[in-house]
């Protein structure tokens, strides 16, 4: 894997991708990620931002191209990217697209702890996750059908689609699990089990 400068983050490769485009300035860029919805594939907050094209300027992947003052406005710095940062982002793209690495997930978590709940609660929970994750697919429809109205190419829309295709799949799981859990063919863990397996792992380190 190729050692690239710690500013090559996710936000600093969704930065760097603009630039490709054309040289802006990061209020621009900040507009531009919401409009194409690249906050659901990235995080992004102005201050972050800001401090991505910081980080960007210092280790080299862009530069300043210019200023302009609007009005009463503050003045705004423009940057373009350098040759070296349209290489870091094949670079990254390169590493990063065929190897996969754990990202170790909240809810991967979430559900190894969810035992420590009464199995009420639990599902309870579950069903709330489940209703999000209807919103979130009806969310990702509405962009899919307003990108085949505009004739964007699907090239452009493939993390959306792959998206939809996790929270499809996470959705279909979540209810069978859940529905295995209500139908008693997934006993839940009781306190006494729970005491009884402590146990067990005690006996056997000694």
């Amino acid at each position: 894997m190729t050692v690239l400068p710690r500013s090559v983050t996710a936000l600093g490769v969704a930065v760097l991708a603009l630039l490709f485009e054309r040289p802006m300035h990061p209020y621009e860029m900040f507009q531009l990620l919401g409009a194409r919805r690249r906050d659901r594939v990235v995080k992004v907050r102005p201050g972050s931002l800001y401090h991505a094209v910081e980080r960007l300027e210092r280790d080299g992947l862009v530069v300043v191209s210019g200023t302009d003052r609007q009005g009463n406005r503050p003045e705004r710095t423009t940057y373009e990217i350098t040759d070296t940062g349209r290489a870091a982002v094949r670079e990254w793209v390169t590493d990063t697209v065929p190897a996969p690495t754990p990202e170790y997930p909240r809810f991967t978590l979430g559900l190894a702890e969810l035992h420590n709940l009464g199995s009420a609660e639990a599902l309870a929970l579950l069903d709330r996750r489940m209703e999000a994750l209807g919103v979130e697919l009806a969310e990702l429809d509405a962009l899919e059908r307003l990108a085949q109205e505009r004739a964007v190419p699907e090239l452009f829309t493939i993390p959306f689609s792959y998206t939809r295709a996790m929270v499809e799949a996470e959705l279909a799981w979540l209810r069978t699990f859940v529905d295995r859990v209500r139908g008693g063919d997934v006993p839940w863990v009781t306190e006494e089990h729970l005491a009884s397996l402590k146990l067990a792992d005690q006996k056997g380190n000694r």
